[in-house]
């Protein structure tokens, strides 16, 4: 077949260059994408605004990195389920702050604690409570999110994490080998419907709030998919604006409503 003698179409191209190099990558920021590709930064700013509106990408809020959309992997055959769950749950983040006000953070499991995939931190109004970055490792049975986690996720699955962390080295830990206290911890979690962190748990890994207290409290939700919970929403505040109870009493229903539209959103893509 005889090729046509026409021209490419320069903008076009500009824009599959971009693409495929978040497709490639995962996520950049527009400073990156600058470095990688060289292109003028209003020149960029058209092409990711233009690959928005058609669905091919979206920008994360913990870094404003730029994400290619989970429906594009999905109808090349690549399914990335936490992905997905990032991509849906980040609108839903950015409109909780904007009704609460304090930050949040979306968690997922990784077995002996919970890891940040995403936050709106950068987008609260109070913006002096920076809350850990995406990559952050969270307790599994001290914080709210790993408390919220492990409480309503499949009974396997919870023996599965138990079972690890009585075996675990890390002296925040050590509340895994006390029988008593994690049927207490499941119990009142369960009840309550939210995690709240440990009294004595405040913010670092290990040490206790004698040795690191960053003056906060927290409550987190589980998304639930039937008896699967792929990650939980917390929220996080001041503890000299709020107490324990008070912020617990007066955010908790705003959570669980934003964790229940993330849990309707993600049904439709599974």
């Amino acid at each position: 077949m005889r090729e046509a003698q026409v021209k490419s179409i320069r903008a076009l191209s500009r824009g599959l260059q971009v693409l495929q190099l978040l497709q490639t990558t995962g996520a950049l920021t527009l400073n990156e994408l600058f470095h990688r590709t060289g292109l003028p930064k209003a020149t960029l700013l058209r092409i990711l605004r233009t690959l928005r509106e058609h669905g091919m990408v979206w920008q994360r809020m913990a870094d404003d990195a730029y994400v290619p959309s989970f429906s594009l992997a999905e109808r090349a055959g690549g399914l990335d389920r936490e992905a997905a769950l990032v991509e849906v749950a980040s609108p839903v983040l950015q409109a909780l702050t904007e009704r609460i006000h304090w930050p949040s953070v979306l968690a997922v499991p990784r077995l002996t604690h919970m890891e940040v995939i995403e936050t709106n931190a950068t987008r609260a109004y109070f913006d002096d409570i920076p809350l850990g970055p995406v990559g952050f490792r969270v307790n599994m049975l001290r914080s709210a999110s790993g408390r919220a986690f492990v409480s309503f996720c499949e009974a396997p699955v919870r023996e599965a994490i138990l079972d690890t962390l009585r075996r675990s080295g890390h002296p925040g830990d050590r509340g895994a080998r006390d029988q008593a206290f994690v049927a207490r911890l499941l119990r009142e979690t369960q009840t309550q419907g939210y995690g709240l962190r440990d009294p004595d748990f405040g913010g670092d890994f290990d040490r206790g709030r004698a040795d690191v207290d960053d003056g906060r409290e927290s409550l987190a939700v589980p998304i639930r998919l039937g008896n699967h919970v792929p990650g939980t929403l917390n929220i996080t505040w001041s503890r000299r604006v709020h107490g324990r109870e008070a912020g617990a009493s007066r955010f908790a229903a705003t959570v669980q409503e934003a964790a229940a539209t993330v849990a309707e959103g993600l049904a439709q893509r599974v």
